[in-house]
């Protein structure tokens, strides 16, 4: 088949060589100049469309820099997604293509923008909505091995458009997803409260795991591991182990969209706020956990791992980012230690470490091969906060936090 992709940026371009990688004939571009083996780009949209089957469009809905999660946005005026990017593209698109081709539109959107906002901008073709369940780091993988495959049609049914989606996804599907099929409206529902149930589901987690650290006594892993195998009225165990926040180009940022959506419809309750409240107040726990340690023998902060997960060097929304910022509240600057985000320091004395990334607990619902691994030398003598609680090292002090059976071990 012959594809276009508009938008081919840190998210786009490996799904675009995702579909080459299978046979397809794909051209693309994007604001910024790129290049790619599998894909032809092309300097402007109309020659990415022209004489193309399907086309489909992958930028940004990006907010004002300040709500990405990386400092504290509970207390920010909620705020829509801005679609600026996505009208300007669907009208250019829409200028170079025919009732032959058909537009999917990928961008996160709130529930209704399709219908109020995007639908008159395309008349010149045929629309489809199709968001991605797709993360930074396993994007080629999660592009052909979907949980579902969500088609968003004017009425909900399953159209010819739908149709022919679905059977462009089986060429290059390993798995064997689920097609949702449904509205605009409610395709760009499932896609925005997909992304809050992890939210919710990694705070709800971590929640234990500050209970764990206050009450004693308590390991967090034995209590979310005894949740994750209730699948009856729980679900699945993916997001159940308690460790760091999440962060992304997704997350916390739809959450800040839907405490808009919340008032706007006059829902009379935020669960959105609770959620990104409780997702600082968790960071900030941490990071006094760091400043208690730093404090009593008089030693420097590390956080190791800056990026806001392992092996992408991205720090949308890190997690690293907004415990640093709390230690910085608390009168201690941190350093990073993170070699994807240039940031090298090497230590060379004792020094209170945060291990912030686990590539094996990120990936592993994944087809990445992920093992944790150390980005420097911890020195002797070094008191280790280890939210994810598998470090081992005989000659530091190791505290696995969330898991107070025992406070301190030398040996784990």
């Amino acid at each position: 088949m012959k594809i276009g992709f508009i938008g081919v940026g840190k998210l786009g371009m490996p799904c675009a060589e995702a579909i080459a990688s299978k046979g397809h004939d794909v051209t693309g571009y994007d604001v910024v100049k790129r290049s790619s083996y599998q894909v032809k780009m092309f300097p402007t949209i109309q020659g990415a469309v022209q004489g193309r089957d399907i086309v489909f469009i992958a930028v940004p809905t990006p907010h004002d820099l300040d709500y990405d999660g990386k400092a504290p946005t509970a207390h920010l005026e909620p705020k829509d997604f801005n679609y600026d990017i996505v009208k300007d593209v669907l009208a250019e698109a829409n200028k170079h293509m025919t009732k032959d081709q058909l537009l999917v539109l990928i961008s996160t959107v709130l529930p209704g923008t399709t219908r109020k906002q995007f639908i008159d901008l395309v008349p010149n073709t045929r629309f489809v909505y199709n968001p991605y369940l797709i993360a930074m780091g396993s994007v080629a993988w999660d592009m052909v091995n979907p949980e579902m495959v969500m088609i968003g049609t004017e009425d909900g049914s399953a159209t010819g458009d739908a149709k022919q989606l679905v059977e462009f996804y089986k060429t290059i599907m390993e798995n064997n997803p689920r097609y949702e099929i449904g509205t605009w409206d409610e395709c760009e529902c499932i896609k925005v409260f997909y992304n809050t149930f992890i939210s919710a589901k990694i705070g709800l987690v971590n929640m234990i795991q500050d209970v764990a650290q206050q009450q004693g006594n308590i390991n967090v892993d034995v209590v979310t591991s005894a949740l994750a195998q209730s699948t009856m009225r729980i679900m699945g165990p993916q997001y159940m182990k308690a460790g760091m926040g999440d962060g992304g180009g997704c997350h916390p940022r739809d959450n800040i969209a839907l405490r808009y959506m919340a008032n706007e419809l006059n829902l009379g309750y935020d669960m959105f706020d609770a959620i990104m409240y409780a997702r600082e107040i968790q960071a900030k726990n941490i990071a006094l956990e760091l400043v208690k340690h730093a404090k009593a023998d008089s030693l420097q902060i590390v956080i190791h791992g800056k990026a806001y997960k392992p092996d992408v060097e991205y720090c949308d929304g890190s997690y690293s980012l907004l415990i640093g910022h709390y230690c910085k509240d608390a009168g201690y600057e941190p350093v990073y230690v993170d070699p994807l985000t240039n940031n090298n320091f090497i230590p060379t004395g004792p020094a209170v470490f945060l291990l912030a990334h686990s590539a094996s607990t990120t990936y592993k619902y994944t087809g990445k091969n992920s093992v944790d691994k150390l980005y420097c030398t911890i020195p002797n003598g070094s008191i280790v906060i280890d939210p994810w609680r598998s470090y081992v090292n005989e000659n530091c002090t190791v505290i696995h936090y969330g898991n107070t059976r025992q406070l301190t071990q030398k040996v784990l």
